[in-house]
């Protein structure tokens, strides 16, 4: 019972009563702003500083019914960590050459940092091979994968273009490889970019159950459809999971919760995909190479597997998966920024303009987990994991599974307050940027954000105050 229903009603109940709330907050405000000028503009507080709120193990590891689980995620942690070359599978073409690269800010498992990692691999850079460095690609700019919209005929793409190639490196003596026309796909407005996406209590949310999504979508309907806010899970048909049911699904039919679109079902998979896709590394999951020029193959196919000639025999993406599974949740600050009242009120704003109907503060975990570190948790992770019609301002035009060109997964918000980059594509770091964004013809967020820039900029204030401190 407190698994599948407690976060959307109580969630309906604040709502309700802190509608009344904002009301009496907003007008409260209005002799304190005028006491700071008229002059004052809220204003995004920026990266919060100090020790990373993340990057630890979930507490809880280590049970008396399964031990070993902190060594587990020690082990996980350092394949993170590795950084791999031709002869480790690295390319043919790929984007970088660790998962720590990626995700690394504030802690190994987060996001974008400060420096993009990926101007190493410019001419000038200390890993140049004979590629150039795409002109969207900077050093003070987020770490970045593209994808082209269009192939040249017209029809559909969709796929991650690599930005590197091993030619030139260690290794690789034979292999002559060309970048994508980079250049070209940026002329014809064909190429979108991807940023990383933080794996901070990924675990967390890869145990709530289905129903426990779908309880939460039918919540609250009366003020979603004021609102104009729909949403739906990544799957094909709700219901497809039934014995007996037709599955149209091309995987399983169950909802998919990880990336941008929402487009994986688990973190293995996840693990999967990126070790392919970014890194050029096949695995067990992805056999095959993304590029068979057969100048180019170093290393037997699958370059990752479970190898029984070792005494741990696990695969490299089974240890990611595991890493990421213990992964504790990002802590947020009770006072920074602006304050604790401010944060208290800027929560309370949260909730009252609506943000908390798609970015759903707490939902719980199958209380039946095998890890009982993970079982019957409240999962603060401040998202539906439902994917939302985004409007014309932020569509990429590419389709994942259910999820269209203009949709896209809730983004969870925990550990925003120590993020760098916001939206699909880190177009922005600045978050009042980015809460403005969400709104274009079309969004299913136009009604939020109306009610958010009709607050007085005190409570603007303290509604970016609240969301950097988590």
């Amino acid at each position: 019972m407190k698994g599948k229903f407690l976060a959307p009603l109580s969630l309906a109940g604040s709502v309700a009563a802190l509608f009344f709330f904002q009301i009496d907050y907003v007008a409260s405000q209005a002799t304190a702003q005028a006491q700071q000028g008229p002059s004052f503009k809220a204003s995004d507080p920026g990266v919060r500083g100090g020790a990373a709120g993340a990057g630890a193990p979930i507490a809880g590891l280590d049970s008396p019914v399964f031990r070993g689980e902190t060594a587990l995620f020690d082990d996980g942690l350092d394949t993170f960590q590795e950084v791999d070359a031709v002869a480790d599978g690295l390319g043919p073409r790929f984007n970088l050459d660790s998962c720590a690269g990626c995700h690394a800010q504030p802690a190994t498992g987060g996001s974008s940092p400060f420096t993009n990692p990926q101007v190493q691999f410019g001419p000038k850079g200390s890993k140049a091979g004979a590629d150039s460095l795409p002109s969207f690609i900077a050093a003070n700019g987020p770490v970045r994968e593209a994808r082209f919209v269009t192939n040249p005929d017209g029809t559909p793409d969709g796929g991650v273009h690599g930005l590197f190639t091993i030619t030139g490196h260690p290794g690789a003596n034979g292999c002559f490889l060309a970048q994508p026309d980079f250049a070209t796909a940026l002329k014809n407005d064909n190429v979108i970019f991807r940023i990383p996406t933080p794996t901070f209590g990924a675990g967390l949310i890869e145990q709530i159950q289905d129903s426990t999504i779908i309880a939460n979508q039918a919540a609250n309907t009366s003020q979603k459809q004021s609102l104009g806010i729909g949403g739906k899970a990544n799957m094909q048909v709700p219901g497809n999971t039934i014995t007996g049911m037709t599955n149209n699904n091309g995987n399983d039919g169950t909802i998919a919760r990880f990336g941008w679109k929402a487009q994986n079902k688990s973190l293995l998979l996840f693990s999967g995909e990126a070790y392919n896709v970014e890194q050029g590394i096949s695995n067990e999951l992805f056999q095959t190479e993304r590029e068979e020029n057969p100048n180019c193959q170093f290393k037997n196919v699958p370059n990752d597997f479970t190898d029984g000639t070792k005494p741990d025999p696990r695969s490299d993406i089974e240890r990611f998966a595991i890493f990421m599974r213990f992964l504790a949740p990002p802590t947020p600050s009770t006072t920074t920024p602006g304050g604790a009242q401010s944060i208290s009120n800027g929560k309370s704003l949260f909730s009252s303009t609506g943000c908390a109907l798609c970015h759903t503060p707490t939902l719980m975990t199958n209380p039946k987990s095998q890890v009982a570190a993970l079982s019957g948790q409240a999962a603060n992770l401040y998202s539906d994991l439902l994917v939302h019609d985004m409007g014309v301002g932020l569509a990429d035009g590419v389709s994942q599974g259910e999820a269209g060109p203009r949709e896209f997964r809730s983004a969870p918000l925990w550990g925003l307050g120590q993020r760098i980059f916001f939206l699909h594509d880190g177009r922005t770091s600045d978050l009042l940027q980015a809460i403005q964004q969400h709104s274009s013809n079309g969004s299913e967020a136009n009604g939020v954000i109306n009610n958010f820039n009709n607050l007085g900029e005190r409570s603007k204030q303290d509604l970016l105050n609240f969301l950097r401190s988590l």
